[in-house]
C-alpha cells in the first residue's frame, strides 16, 4: 500500500482524475446551493445571473433534446427536469423575499432580468403582463405538460408489457449464436433502461405540473403581499402599490414560467419522437419536406387564398411562390438522384457480374439437403397454404405427433416446397434428397378406393391408391355419398398425401433415424432415468452401436417406444458382444411380448406359418457353412423357399390373419433379411419371443413337398 502511495502519476492522468473527482462533486454542490438559497437572502445581481443561468440551462436542454437520436442518448433528463425545477423554484423563494422587501424601493429592487421581464416584455403594462402569463401557464400546464406525461406514462406501460418479449428475442439470438455474450448483456441492459426511462418521464412530468401551479400561486402571493407590504409598512398609495408590486410579480412570474414552458416542450420531444438513426431536425426536414408534390398542392392552395380579396395578398403569394419553388428544386434534385443512382446500377452490373464469374467456390455453395421434403404441383399449392384453407399442414403435424407417439421417436421436418417441373395435379415426396414415392392428387375431388369389399362402378378417372395400390378412382364430389353407400373408402385429395406421406415415414423409419434423433432419445431417457444412460452409452456400448441396434429394429417394424427395456437389455448383454445383430436378436427377446401384441393385439391363440422340419434342417446347416449372412443357400432352395412363402402369406391373408413366419432364433434374421425384399408383408419371429403365455396354431408348413 505504501508503495502505491509513493508511485507518482503522469500529469495528463492527475489532471483526469482531478477533472472526475470536481465532476462527482458538481450535485451535491448544485443541491447544496438550491437549499442556500431558499434560507439565505441574496443580493440582486446574483439572482440576476441565476435567472440567467435558469434561462440558459432550459435552451441547453431543449437543443440537447432536439439533437438527442434516440431517447436514452439522454437519459439524465427526469433528473434534469427535477433539478430545473427545484431551481425555479429556489428562485421564486429569493425573488419573492427581495420583491417583498425592496420592492417598494422601483422597479430594479429584484434585479434587472426581473426589471426587463416586466418593463420589455409587456410593456410596463401589469394587465398585458397577467394575461400573457396566465397564456403561458396555460399552454404549459394544459398542453405540453399534460400531453407529455401522457405520452411518458403510455410509453412505460408498453415498455414494461413488451420487456419479456425483448428479453426472450435477446436470449434466442444468443442461443442461435448471432450475438455474443457481451451483446446480450448490452442489449438486456437497454431494455431495462428504457422501461426505467419512460417511468422516470412519467413521474417526472409531475414536477413540470406543479411549478406551473406553484408558479401561479407564488405570482398571486406576491401580488397581495406586495399590496399589504407597500401599502401597511411604506405608507405607499394604493395605485402605485399595484403597479409597482404586479409588474414586480409579473415579471418574476414570467421570467421562472417561460424557461419551465421550454423545458416541458424538451421533455414533449424527447417522449414523443420515435427512435432513429436521425436527430428530429434531421428526420423532419427529410419526412415533411420529401415529397415535391405536397408542396406544390399547398403552393396552390395558398396562392388561391391569395387571389381573394381582402386577404394579405402579397404575404400569400409571396409564400406560394417560395412553395412552388422549393417543389420544382426537390424535383429536379429527386430526378437527378434517380438518374445517378440508375447510372450507378448500370455500371456496377458489369463489375458485379465479372466479380461473381471470378468469384472461387465456397462452402456457401454446398446447400444442405432436406431430410424429409414434399414437393406439390401449382395446382396442389392451395392444400399447403393456410390462407386459402389448407388442411395438409395440420395434418403433417397430427402425422408426425402419432408417428412419435406409436414409434417411438420424433421424425423429422417435412419441408413443403413447389415445384413447376412437376405436372400441375403431382407432389413428390423425397428421403434425403432422394423421391421414395410419388402421385397425383386432385384438389377439389375425392379418391375411391376399393377395399375388395366394394359393389359396382364410378364414373371418373381410374387409378391406384399411391400409398397401398389399391385400384382407385377420382370422382367428383357429387358421387361422394353414392362411392360410399357402394362400398368404396372415399377420401378427399389432402388426405391422399398425407396418407402415402405416413405410409412412407413409417416404412423407412429406419432412414430416419440419425444419430441427433438418438441422442435426442437419451436426452429424454436421461430426464427419468441419468444413471441408467450414464452406464450405457458411451461406458458399454458407442452411440452408433446402439443406433445401429435401434435401426435394424425399425427396418423390421418393431416400435423402439420401450426405450427403457432396451437399454437395460443392452446393458446387460453388452459385456458378452458388441456385435449390432447378436445385441438386436437379445432385445427383440425382451421386447417380445410388444412384437407380438403389436402382430396379433388381443389375441391369446397365435396362428403362424413354420418351416418343414427338412428344410430346417438344410436351412441350418446352410446357416452353419456360410454364416450368419446366409450365402451358402443354394438358388434352387432359395427360389423354393421365396415361392412356398409367397403362397403361404396368400393363405393367410386370404384368411383375415397377419402372415407370421415362425422359426428357429439362429434362422430368424437369415430369413427375414431374405424375404424382407418380396415379401414385405410377411413378418419372421423366432421361438424365443413368443410369450409363454401364448398358444400357438400352425396353419401352414414351407418347404412341405406334396404328398
Amino acid at each position: 500500500m505504501n508503495a502505491l502511495s509513493n508511485v507518482k502519476l503522469p500529469p495528463w492522468m492527475q489532471g483526469l482524475a482531478n477533472a472526475q473527482n470536481k465532476a462527482s462533486l458538481a450535485a451535491p454542490i448544485l443541491i447544496i446551493m438550491l437549499l442556500a438559497m431558499m434560507i439565505l437572502p441574496l443580493p440582486a445581481f446574483v439572482l440576476d445571473l441565476f435567472f440567467s443561468f435558469n434561462i440558459a440551462l432550459s435552451v441547453i436542454v431543449l437543443l440537447t433534446s432536439l439533437y438527442t437520436v434516440k431517447p436514452l442518448d439522454f437519459m439524465s433528463f427526469p433528473t434534469i427536469l427535477l433539478v430545473s425545477t427545484m431551481l425555479r423554484l429556489s428562485l421564486n423563494v429569493a425573488s419573492t423575499r427581495i420583491v417583498l422587501t425592496e420592492g417598494h424601493t422601483g422597479a430594479d429592487a429584484a434585479g434587472k432580468v426581473i426589471e426587463a421581464f416586466g418593463h420589455f416584455l409587456i410593456g410596463g403594462n401589469y394587465t398585458v403582463g397577467i394575461v400573457v402569463f396566465i397564456i403561458l401557464t396555460i399552454i404549459n400546464f394544459v398542453v405540453v405538460t399534460k400531453g407529455a406525461g401522457r405520452i411518458a406514462e403510455v410509453g412505460a406501460r408498453f415498455a414494461l408489457d413488451a420487456m419479456p418479449g425483448k428479453q426472450m428475442a435477446i436470449d434466442a439470438d444468443l442461443n442461435a449464436g448471432l450475438i455474443g455474450e457481451a451483446e446480450a448483456k448490452k442489449r438486456r441492459s437497454e431494455v431495462s433502461m428504457e422501461a426505467e426511462f419512460y417511468g422516470a418521464m412519467d413521474g417526472a412530468s409531475k414536477y413540470v405540473r406543479g411549478d406551473a401551479i406553484a408558479g401561479i400561486l407564488v405570482t398571486v402571493i406576491n401580488v397581495v403581499g406586495g399590496l399589504l407590504v407597500g401599502v401597511i409598512q411604506h405608507d405607499m398609495a394604493f395605485g402605485d402599490a399595484t403597479k409597482n408590486y404586479t409588474l414586480l410579480a409579473i415579471g418574476d412570474g414570467l421570467v421562472a414560467q417561460i424557461p419551465s414552458l421550454i423545458i416541458s416542450i424538451a421533455a414533449g420531444i424527447v417522449v414523443s419522437r420515435v427512435a432513429n438513426d436521425k436527430d428530429i431536425g434531421s428526420q423532419l426536414v427529410s419526412e415533411l419536406f420529401a415529397k415535391p408534390e405536397v408542396l406544390y398542392i399547398t403552393a396552390g392552395i395558398i396562392g388561391g387564398m391569395g387571389l381573394i380579396p381582402g386577404m394579405p395578398n402579397l404575404v400569400f403569394l409571396m409564400l406560394a411562390g417560395a412553395l412552388g419553388g422549393a417543389g420544382y428544386l426537390m424535383s429536379k434534385k429527386k430526378v437527378s438522384k434517380v438518374a445517378a443512382e440508375s447510372a450507378a446500377a448500370e455500371a456496377a452490373a458489369p463489375a458485379a457480374a465479372a466479380a461473381a464469374e471470378q468469384e472461387e467456390a465456397s462452402w456457401q455453395d454446398v446447400m444442405p439437403v432436406d431430410t424429409l421434403g414434399l414437393e406439390v404441383g401449382y395446382r396442389l399449392i392451395p392444400l399447403v397454404d393456410k390462407t386459402q384453407g389448407g388442411e395438409l399442414l395440420k395434418r403433417i403435424k397430427g402425422i408426425r405427433k402419432k408417428f412419435a407417439q406409436e414409434v417411438g421417436f420424433l421424425a423429422p421436418p417435412v419441408h413443403i416446397r413447389d415445384n413447376l417441373e412437376l405436372k400441375p395435379s403431382a407432389y413428390r415426396i423425397t428421403l434425403k434428397g432422394v423421391e421414395v414415392g410419388t402421385g397425383e392428387a386432385f384438389n377439389g375431388q375425392f379418391l375411391a378406393i376399393n377395399p375388395g369389399m366394394a359393389s359396382g362402378t364410378l364414373q371418373g378417372m381410374v387409378t391406384n391408391d399411391p400409398a397401398f395400390g389399391l385400384p382407385a378412382v377420382w370422382i367428383d364430389a357429387s358421387l361422394r355419398d353414392q362411392a360410399q353407400g357402394m362400398g368404396y373408402t372415399v377420401v378427399d385429395a389432402g388426405t391422399v398425401v398425407a396418407t402415402h406421406l405416413n405410409h412412407l415415414i413409417t416404412t423407412h423409419a429406419s432412414e430416419l433415424l440419425g444419430r441427433a434423433e438418438v441422442q435426442s432419445l437419451l436426452d429424454h431417457l436421461s430426464k427419468e432415468s441419468p444413471k441408467l444412460v450414464e452406464d450405457l452409452v458411451p461406458k458399454m456400448v458407442s452411440i452408433s452401436t446402439l443406433q445401429k441396434v435401434l435401426q435394424n429394429l425399425l427396418t423390421e417394424g418393431v416400435h423402439i417406444r420401450d426405450m427403457r427395456s432396451i437399454i437395460e437389455t443392452l446393458a446387460e448383454h453388452a459385456v458378452h458382444t458388441q456385435d449390432p445383430g447378436d445385441l438386436t436378436a437379445l432385445v427383440r427377446i425382451a421386447l417380445g411380448r410388444a412384437i407380438v401384441q403389436q402382430l396379433f393385439p388381443g389375441a391369446g391363440e397365435l396362428s403362424v406359418m413354420t418351416l418343414d422340419n427338412r428344410l430346417e434342417r438344410l436351412l441350418m446347416q446352410a446357416l452353419a457353412a456360410s454364416g450368419p449372412d446366409g450365402a451358402g443357400i443354394e438358388p434352387g432352395l432359395a427360389d423354393t423357399i421365396a415361392q412356398q412363402a409367397a403362397a403361404a402369406a396368400q393363405q393367410q391373408e386370404a384368411l383375415g390373419l397377419t402372415p407370421v413366419l415362425l422359426v428357429p432364433g439362429p434362422l430368424r434374421a437369415l430369413l427375414s433379411r431374405f424375404l424382407r425384399r418380396s415379401l414385405p408383408q410377411l413378418k419372421v419371429l423366432s421361438h424365443a419371443e413368443i410369450p409363454e403365455s401364448k398358444t400357438i396354431r400352425v396353419t401352414a408348413l414351407v418347404g412341405q413337398q406334396p404328398a
